[in-house]
């Protein structure tokens, strides 16, 4: 393949390195400035600040830097990954997607703390004390959904598929829900499935 006909079919990046870094940051602080204005919390109302919480319906969960819902970020990141590269015919190009990635994620952050979201989650899932995150805990999940996407973006596409249907599972074991069944019971609420997460 002649150089030329390469760099049409994998474009180059305009988008220099320190730039894609310099814009992260910023959609990072104005995600964290409009959630201040829709009155959220930068930190837990309990004042603590741990690194981990366990219980995934504890009154800390998306409160922390990171819980076991931290997973279903990183599965964003493959997922936008394989939507932006791979369905794009990667006409699109690294940098760009992730910029989009990290753009679509901080956009479902600030509308999954909306009051609208958030009494869904209640009515509609296991989540029935939820909330809302602080605004520290949706800096972590965005930074998770750009470590997925890094993963994908280096991984053979067989180990990122592997890896999801492990964190699928584990999560479905260890805390009765994950990605899938928290898309599903948001969309489409079923009784059954809802019974038995919070029988758990």
């Amino acid at each position: 393949m002649t150089p030329a006909l390469a760099s049409s079919r994998y474009p180059r990046s305009r988008i220099p390195l320190w730039l894609c870094f310099l814009l992260t940051l910023a959609l990072l602080a104005l995600t964290a400035a409009i959630e201040h204005t829709m009155g959220r919390s930068l930190l837990s109302a309990s004042g603590r600040f741990t690194l981990w919480i366990s219980n995934p319906n504890g009154p800390e969960t998306s409160q922390q830097l990171a819980d076991p819902y931290s997973f279903t970020h990183i599965l964003h990141g493959f997922l936008f990954y394989a939507l932006l590269r791979l369905a794009s015919r990667r006409r699109l190009s690294v940098p760009t997607c992730f910029l989009l990635t990290l753009s679509l994620e901080a956009s479902w952050e600030i509308l999954e703390n909306s009051p609208l979201i958030i009494n869904r989650y209640r009515a509609q899932t296991m989540a029935v004390g939820y909330a809302g995150d602080t605004i520290l805990n949706s800096l972590s999940d965005i930074l998770c959904c750009a470590l997925g996407f890094t993963l994908a973006r280096y991984l053979p596409p067989w180990l990122t598929i592997l890896l999801a249907i492990t964190i699928e599972l584990t999560l479905l074991i260890t805390i009765r829900d994950n990605l899938t069944l928290n898309i599903l019971m948001l969309i489409h609420p079923i009784p059954a499935i809802q019974h038995w997460q919070q029988a758990g």
